[in-house]
């Protein structure tokens, strides 16, 4: 620590750290030589980003490849209003050197890898999760027991948060948690089923807080602990998770020795042409001249009906996907039927049902509703 110093304005920042015996002189230097990578700059990088720069982490990397949208703007408090359209990585640079110009800012503005991994990760610390996809979990997991660095993990979805952190061989690994990805499609993204706007924010201060106390060696940090969070019920549950012998990334034999194919391993999750391939397609311009010429075609909307209330195809009849083994017999088998959803995948998905159910004049809305806002109805709300 002998060639880590504060200097008087650094010490007038962080002096609310100084006088608690737990952090001290010492442990604030420890926070000003360490170095953490934040895996996303979008609702848990946010607070993590923020918050660790003003507790004078010396050194932080951010992983992102995306853009602001103002869909983003409702729970990625890192970015602003007049950001929507700039990379992140841009507006997540600004905001956190204007609240602490101290701290050094690393970008990488590229997907995370199995060729990449191992080089931006190589020169921190600590690695904290705020993916929002399992192959990129399963991939920061992997690294990070490759190299034997701590994973800060944290996942958000609707109103429910977890938190943990693994760091073999002192605990588990997110394999021992999750051997296996839950097949494509089965769990809904943020995207598709909502999130609380203010829920990353408390997930990702609790991942700072943990990557804090590994960086200061106090505390009793969340290995071998998962920490459920449940927002409407306002309450915090916690299970053990215990290092499985077996598991094939951090067990006593272990079988994965390199980085993988992940998109493979996961089923590629998520990627919602993939799926869509698989029945017709019609585009929104066929659609709408079908409308146009008076032909008598069912427009069936398995999105939810929240989202049903924020836009609609005109004419379209709401019949929910998760609700659809139920009441598809009020489908008629005999009609021309063109299935959309937000994007693609649920409705592929819902053609696959009815198929087996003996429908066969079906076709799949190529892009969604999403593509029917850009292209045919402009003044359409978007989500």
């Amino acid at each position: 620590m002998a060639e880590v110093t504060l200097s008087p304005q650094e010490v007038a920042r962080y002096s609310r750290h100084l006088i608690m015996p737990e952090v001290g002189m010492d442990g604030q230097k420890k926070l000003k030589a360490s170095s953490i990578l934040l895996i996303g700059a979008g609702g848990l990088g946010s607070p993590l980003a923020l918050y660790l720069a003003a507790a004078g982490v010396g050194r932080l990397g951010l992983v992102d490849f995306d853009v602001v949208d103002f869909s983003n703007l409702q729970r990625q408090v890192l970015h602003h209003t007049e950001d929507v359209g700039r990379p992140k990585l841009q507006s997540a640079k600004e905001r956190i050197q204007s609240i602490n110009p101290e701290v050094r800012v690393d970008l990488y503005e590229t997907r995370l890898t199995s060729a990449n991994a191992f080089d931006i990760l190589r020169p921190y610390d600590i690695v904290i999760d705020g993916t929002d996809n399992f192959p990129t979990r399963y991939l920061v997991n992997d690294a990070c027991v490759l190299l034997k660095k701590p994973n800060v993990y944290g996942s958000i979805f609707r109103f429910d948060g977890q938190a943990s952190v693994f760091h073999p061989p002192a605990g588990p690994c997110y394999r021992c948690l999750y051997p296996e990805p839950p097949p494509p499609g089965e769990v809904p993204s943020c995207a598709e089923g909502g999130v609380l706007g203010i829920l990353p924010g408390l997930v990702g201060c609790i991942q700072a807080t943990e990557a804090v106390k590994l960086i200061l060696g106090n505390g009793a940090p969340l290995i071998g602990r998962l920490l459920l969070y449940d927002a409407l019920r306002m309450s915090f549950q916690e299970f053990k998770v215990r290092r499985n012998p077996r598991c094939p990334m951090c067990g006593d034999n272990p079988t994965i020795k390199q980085l993988i194919d992940y998109e493979q391993f996961c089923g590629v999750r998520g990627q919602e042409t993939a799926l869509a391939a698989t029945s017709e397609e019609i585009t929104v311009e066929e659609l709408q001249q079908l409308a146009r010429s008076g032909n008598n075609v069912f427009i069936l909307d398995v999105r939810n009906p929240e989202e049903y209330q924020i836009c609609r195809i005109p004419g379209s009849v709401l019949l929910p996907l998760p609700q659809l083994p139920q009441r598809f017999g009020e489908l008629d088998k005999n009609k021309e039927m063109v299935v959309h959803c937000k994007s693609g995948m649920r409705s592929a998905k819902a053609i696959q049902f009815l198929k087996q159910q003996g429908f066969t004049k079906l076709k799949n809305l190529k892009g969604g509703i999403l593509a029917w806002a850009d292209k045919i109805d402009r003044t359409m709300a978007k989500y």
